[in-house]
């Protein structure tokens, strides 16, 4: 989970849990307005709209050149150092957003990838193991987990998966082959919430352990002409729209 948790939990963990797309669409809103009043306060704003205007010029020209290469080449260069000097211009609010951004990103990443192992839901994990191990590998689980499949399993093509299930709570599954063991933590809530997927072993005959979760849909039985998007599509498809909103409200260039 997000190191962030503690401070961001509070805030949005009743949302997470009430509406996890109406969170996407707020946290996108939130985001687009800082950036939006970052550029607008920490650039030259007639020089960017001069550079804006500029580069509107030039592809203008161009379409007008298009039977004309050699002439077209010489304003494309000219169009591409107006964009070079409109992106020197804003790369200090780039900077300054870039982390509170991915600081952000990080913390959704750990809490909207996924749904949820509920109590009594049937899931399962997957052992992958090194180049030329082979033989069999056993699951061994706590108490409050029941296993579906065999304990013990042949090695195939690399990897053996278990099926299984458990009840509310965190639980720690290990993995055993030969002289080599790793454990695995699995949580179990009806909160949306979940551990790592993937735990890596360095120097060792499992390489590492994968909880198969199914990936969250934040809009639920809805698609998009059969499309369902996850979280980072919707919040770029929403901040598009925030973004170019709040633009044009503040005279952003």
């Amino acid at each position: 989970m997000s190191f962030l948790d503690p401070v961001l939990n509070p805030v949005l963990g009743p949302l997470l849990t009430k509406s996890p797309l109406l969170l996407i669409i707020l946290v996108s809103l939130v985001i687009s307005v800082i950036i939006t009043v970052a550029y607008k306060f920490l650039t030259d704003q007639n020089e960017m709209k001069r550079l804006k205007e500029q580069q509107k010029e030039f592809q203008k020209r161009m379409k007008e050149l298009r039977q004309h290469p050699e002439e077209m080449m010489k304003v494309q260069k000219e169009a591409m150092k107006s964009n070079m000097d409109y992106m020197k211009h804003s790369l200090k609010a780039t900077l300054i957003t870039m982390l509170p951004i991915i600081l952000i990103f990080s913390w959704m990443s750990g809490h909207l990838s996924f749904e949820p192992i509920y109590p009594g839901e049937t899931y399962s994990v997957t052992a992958t193991f090194a180049k030329g191990v082979t033989g069999d590998a056993e699951l061994v689980a706590d108490d409050g987990t029941e296993l579906l499949s065999d304990v013990k399993q042949p090695i195939s093509n690399g990897e053996i998966s278990w099926r299984m299930k458990s009840s509310e709570g965190e639980h720690t599954l290990a993995v055993k082959t030969g002289e080599t063991e790793q454990q695995k933590k699995v949580l179990i809530t009806k909160e949306l919430k979940y551990e790592d997927q993937v735990s890596m072993f360095k120097n060792s005959d499992i390489e590492k352990i994968t909880i198969n979760y199914n990936k969250l849909k934040p809009l639920g039985g809805l698609s998009l002409f059969g499309w369902q998007p996850g979280w980072l599509a919707i919040y770029f498809i929403s901040s598009i729209v925030f973004s170019l909103g709040l633009r044009k409200v503040l005279k952003v260039y």
